[in-house]
């Protein structure tokens, strides 16, 4: 009997995928951006394989508050959970949008639906009482006094640009559509998920579930995602093509091939940015340590113009047991 090679793969497109720097974020600026990337995901969407997509949205989300704040004497303000719903939606509209069109013109069958993600996060995680994920627009000394004041809202000076909100990045505890999305992979979807970490929610004492002013990062989400629909491969997509040990200094070293232990020891040791590559490992090794470990699996780190060389062997970094 031939062996069953469909695997389900956890996508997560890094922001640049989207909108880069020194870019406004126009929605043509956005779209120009997926062109390329959806060429690049082809190889990894057109086969039998069951595909989920997540991705961030650190400065859609950012405008969109600068939009709320812009207009907060014309039409009531946005709460961030709303925020982020949208910026799900038009970012997964977009998304599933470009892909169909590539999926189409390669001749592919193409079935692709974004879910608006709502993500259980403890409401005793100690993320609430330390806020400290900066959103929003940057204000003067005067503003902040006011808003803190106003709103009660936690403020820091930002590397001297001036002061920024900033809000709790509690941990990703249970994905509330992930049975849903499960069935859609069943069914032959492509699924857009998790977009910005999701939406994150806590569960009251009679088990409502309640939106809060938090961000939960989107690397862990992707993870806890893979973890509960039983994913074979966590890919994220970054800006480099390895992850490195010493990075941007003159000894720094692609890394090929991590076990969990090689790498909790590379953490350990300080050798990845906190802010930028420490949780993309931590969420590999979150996928890794929390999965069935019968079944081999393996997180991938690597570019978005990479991944399928990287499924293939030939280039990124990959994490196992």
């Amino acid at each position: 009997m031939a062996k069953n090679t469909t695997k389900t793969f956890v996508i997560a497109l890094g922001g640049n995928s989207i909108l880069r720097a020194n870019q406004k974020g126009s929605a043509e600026e956005q779209y120009e951006n997926l062109h390329p990337t959806s060429e690049q995901l082809l190889g990894l969407l057109g086969g039998d394989h069951r595909v989920v997509i997540t991705h961030g949205n650190g400065p859609q989300v950012g405008n969109l508050l600068l939009a709320v704040e812009t207009a907060k004497n014309v039409v009531p303000p946005l709460p961030l959970d709303i925020c982020g719903a949208a910026t799900e939606g038009t970012m997964g509209y977009m998304i599933q949008n470009t892909l169909a069109n590539h999926l189409r013109q390669a001749g592919t069958p193409h079935n692709i639906t974004t879910v608006v993600t709502q993500v259980i996060v403890d409401r005793d995680d100690p993320a609430f009482q330390n806020p400290s994920k900066p959103i929003g627009p940057f204000y003067n000394a005067g503003e902040a006094e006011r808003l803190r004041r106003e709103r009660g809202w936690d403020i820091i000076e930002d590397s001297g640009r001036g002061y920024r909100r900033v809000v709790p990045s509690p941990m990703p505890v249970n994905i509330q559509q992930a049975r849903i999305i499960k069935s859609m992979l069943d069914a032959g979807e492509i699924v857009v998920a998790v977009g910005g970490g999701g939406i994150p929610m806590v569960r009251e004492e009679n088990h409502d579930l309640r939106g809060v002013e938090a961000v939960i990062d989107k690397d862990y989400a992707s993870a806890r995602l893979a973890i509960e629909i039983d994913a074979d491969v966590l890919f994220i997509l970054t800006a480099v093509e390895y992850v490195y040990r010493d990075f941007a200094t003159p000894h720094q070293q692609a890394l090929e091939e991590l076990s969990v232990a090689e790498a909790k020891k590379l953490l350990e040791d300080g050798h990845f940015g906190t802010g930028s590559m420490e949780p993309k490992i931590r969420a590999a090794i979150m996928f890794l340590e929390e999965t069935d470990p019968s079944r081999e699996r393996e997180a991938i780190i690597t570019l978005a113009e990479t991944a399928l060389k990287a499924l293939e062997g030939k280039t990124g970094t990959r994490i196992r047991r």
